[in-house]
């Protein structure tokens, strides 16, 4: 019986690397679609806003040349026309999400760094939000000697953070202290800071919006969404190729 192979579909450069990494784990790969075809890997996320593939063309498309009891691994799956196929996706599972958050974090902290006039010793920074990128931030940004105060909606969060050093306030409470931060990451996907509030923020001040929409609105605002792929493809690339291992590699 003709063993069945692994089809990288990804465009992206991350997907690219984590084609390269999975022939090093001796994951057998297929050039293109067809009956020999066991599993797809697709770009995480795996689709655009208007439904179709991140690499380009259809998921039905890709779907037609590929044996129906494929399985599809990716990101955001959630599409109709998977309905009814096996999937693996890699945005529901703890271990990837919580790795790929302290990526994200590092690229903050790049870009945080080609933006500020200071060093991040003894630099007053803002945090807004305590899920995984929040955390993994304040992590990096306590070790390098940053003045670091987290926003939190939970009081209980808020206990965590000044038990590690940092100081905390209420989330409903940031406006008053703005001017004093030369560095704020908002990374909770609601409206918080815009406009007149923004305008309160020390002239200086570096302000990188890591959330979704609506998150933190404004021209002086630094958007950075899908940060791993871009400025570290290559470990993005292998937390992919990881992930699949770990999720599949029982299967090849």
């Amino acid at each position: 019986m003709e063993q069945k192979k692994l089809y990288c579909a990804g465009g992206t450069a991350a997907a690219r690397y984590a084609a390269d990494y999975l022939r090093d784990f001796c994951v057998p790969t297929a050039d293109r679609p067809g009956s020999d075809v066991g599993a797809v890997l697709l770009d995480v996320p795996s689709f655009g806003p208007d439904g179709k593939l991140r690499m380009g063309g259809s998921i039905e498309n890709l779907l037609a040349q590929l044996p129906p009891d494929v399985t599809i691994c990716g990101g955001n799956l959630d599409h109709p026309a998977l309905e009814g196929c096996r999937t693996v996706d890699f945005l529901k599972d703890a271990r990837y999400l919580a790795e790929n958050a302290y990526i994200t974090a590092e690229c903050a902290v790049e870009i945080a760094l080609s933006y500020l006039a200071v060093t991040l010793r003894n630099c007053p920074v803002l945090i807004i939000g305590w899920g995984r990128i929040g955390k993994c931030l304040v992590h990096i940004l306590h070790n390098l000697g940053a003045n670091v105060t987290v926003a939190a909606r939970k009081e209980t969060d808020r206990a965590i953070c000044c038990a590690l050093g940092c100081e905390a306030l209420d989330t409903a409470q940031v406006e008053p202290s703005l001017g004093r931060y030369r560095l704020i990451v908002n990374t909770v996907p609601w409206k918080l800071l815009s406009g007149d509030q923004l305008a309160q923020c020390h002239p200086d001040c570096v302000k990188i919006d890591l959330a979704s929409k609506p998150g933190m609105e404004g021209e002086s605002v630094i958007t950075a969404r899908g940060l791993p792929g871009i400025h570290m493809p290559e470990s993005s690339g292998r937390l992919i190729a990881e992930t699949f291992v770990r999720l599949c590699g029982e299967e090849w």
